[in-house]
């Protein structure tokens, strides 16, 4: 279990590496700081400590679910294109300053989350809690994404 967790929280900061990477000054950069955000928009801080969180607790999930699935390579597609579609849409929205692309990006990757969570719930059942964070996050996030290209 240790094992799956280490992996697990392996692949999911790298994946928010691999974003951070592409966001550049991100939250800093003029073109970001110039835009007119969402009054719930929460203080910076508070994205680094979210997806902290949500990555250790998606970490756990995937470890406990990972030996209840019959079908490893749904799963394995699943949680592909959920780290894809989270790693691109950093350089989508922040790099090539693309709020619309990004809406799509964050969209689909709310819905695949929620997916995951309803799909896998039989497997988990209250375990699937741990997937809440992110799920929720997403949805905050989608709303900020599409408050930032109506405004703008």
């Amino acid at each position: 279990m240790i094992g799956r967790i280490t992996l697990f929280l392996l692949i999911n900061f790298a994946a928010l590496g691999l974003g951070g990477l592409f966001t550049g000054k991100g939250v800093a950069s003029d073109w970001y700081s110039n835009l007119m955000k969402a009054p719930w928009t929460p203080p910076g801080w508070v994205f680094g400590a979210a997806w902290t969180t949500i990555m250790i607790c998606f970490a756990i999930y995937m470890a406990q679910l990972w030996p209840n699935v019959q079908n490893k390579k749904l799963l394995i597609g699943l949680f592909t294109i959920q780290w894809l579609l989270n790693v691109l849409w950093n350089p989508v929205f922040f790099h090539f300053h693309n709020p619309l692309l990004g809406l799509f990006v964050i969209t689909a990757l709310t819905i695949l989350v929620g997916l995951l969570l309803v799909y896998y719930y039989p497997e988990l059942k209250a375990k699937s809690l741990l997937l809440m964070p992110y799920f929720l996050w997403l949805i905050v996030a989608t709303s900020l994404n599409a408050y930032i290209l109506i405004q703008n």
